[in-house]
C-alpha cells in the first residue's frame, strides 16, 4: 500500500483509501452472512487481515470529528456483519445491534484507541 504525503494531501483521501478496498473485500469475499464460519473466527479475521489492511501507518495521522467518525462508523458496519442482527424477545423481529450493544460484545479497544496507542507507542 503506497501513501502520497504532499501538502496537499487531505487525510480523507487516505482513509478513503484504505477503507473501500476493505469493504469490498469484506462484503463480497468472505461472505459474513455463512454460518460456517463462527463469530471467534470473524473476530479474529477482523483483528489479523481488516485492521492490519486499515492501521497500517496510522501513527502519522491527525484527525478531524469527520474522520474519527468515519472510522467509527467502519468498525460499526464490520462489528454488525460479525455479530448479526439479534431477535427481539417481544416481538420476534430480527433487529440489528445498536451502537452500545456492539461495544459491549467486542470487548476490545475501538479503532480510535487503538490509533492512539500505536502513536504512542
Amino acid at each position: 500500500m503506497v501513501t502520497n504525503l504532499t501538502n496537499q494531501y487531505s487525510i480523507q483521501k487516505e482513509i478513503k483509501s484504505r477503507l473501500n478496498p476493505v469493504n469490498a473485500c469484506h462484503s463480497l469475499q468472505i461472505r459474513w452472512s455463512y454460518n460456517f464460519l463462527g463469530k471467534d473466527t470473524k473476530i479474529k479475521i477482523k483483528r489479523t487481515i481488516i485492521l492490519l489492511l486499515v492501521l497500517y501507518w496510522c501513527e502519522n495521522w491527525s484527525f478531524t470529528y469527520r474522520e474519527v467518525r468515519r472510522l467509527r462508523m467502519f468498525e460499526n458496519r464490520v462489528l454488525r456483519r460479525t455479530f448479526g442482527p439479534k431477535r427481539d424477545e417481544i416481538t420476534a423481529e430480527w433487529i440489528k445491534l445498536h451502537n452500545e450493544e456492539l461495544n459491549d460484545l467486542y470487548s476490545t479497544p475501538n479503532i480510535i484507541r487503538l490509533i492512539k496507542s500505536r502513536r504512542l507507542r
